[in-house]
């Protein structure tokens, strides 16, 4: 079992295939999560809606404009329907992670949460339509964000200027200093012809998650 605290609150992470997060809250504080993931909770806590900022561009992208939000005191519990990792992130005041859509499992009431749109040649592995990034920020107080990786989640610490290039499934979630782009590379296969190498670049200052199990979202007809 892994165990982290922030303030008053204690999360314990169990389980190797499928694990569970328990989160125990102190009077008062709180934690906003998608509401499929709930397993368990006291009945003691409290649960309410969060609306989330940006609700008119988050309704034209199709996504969704509230979470549930959890205030203690109480225990509460998450999973999600997938194998793999559930990681916490600290991020202290004025911090930035940009993080893979769609595998954010909660955050605490101390963090922003936000999205953008990667466009142009860094979209060509998604259809040419676009995928969206999570952006989570903490502006005044120190939070804590959970994470599901796919398979085992490992971190790449990049040097200024140093470079990684990952399977574009494999991209989990990185600084906001961490640049990203496409990197095309032509493979020759003789008479055949040939066929085109896609990675995601990283260019460092800042960390890289990468998971082993890789992702591919669904691309347009």
């Amino acid at each position: 079992m892994k165990e982290t605290r922030i303030g008053n609150t204690l999360v314990r992470i169990a389980g190797n295939i499928v694990p569970q997060v328990e989160v125990a809250l102190g009077q008062g504080e709180s934690v906003y999560f998608e509401h499929h993931i709930l397993l368990w909770k006291h009945p003691q806590l409290n649960i309410g809606i969060k609306p989330l900022k940006g609700a008119l561009k988050r309704m034209m992208a199709g996504m969704q404009i509230f979470v549930t939000e959890a205030t203690g005191p109480g225990s509460i519990a998450f999973s999600r329907d997938d194998a793999g990792e559930i990681i916490p992130i600290h991020i202290r005041p004025g911090d930035e992670l940009h993080v893979r859509e769609h595998q954010f499992v909660a955050a605490t009431g101390s963090i922003d949460y936000n999205f953008f749109r990667v466009k142009g040649v860094a979209n060509i592995l998604f259809g040419g339509t676009g995928f969206w990034i999570d952006r989570f920020f903490a502006p005044q107080q120190p939070g804590l964000l959970l994470l599901h990786g796919y398979g085992n989640v490992y971190e790449v610490n990049l040097r200024p200027g140093e470079a990684i290039d990952v399977e574009p499934g494999g991209f989990l979630y990185k600084d906001a200093s961490v640049q990203m782009t496409t990197n095309s590379q032509r493979l020759s296969t003789g008479f055949l012809g040939g066929l085109n190498l896609f990675m995601n670049r990283f260019i460092g200052p800042g960390r890289v998650g990468i998971q082993t199990m890789y992702v591919h979202l669904p691309t347009a007809d």
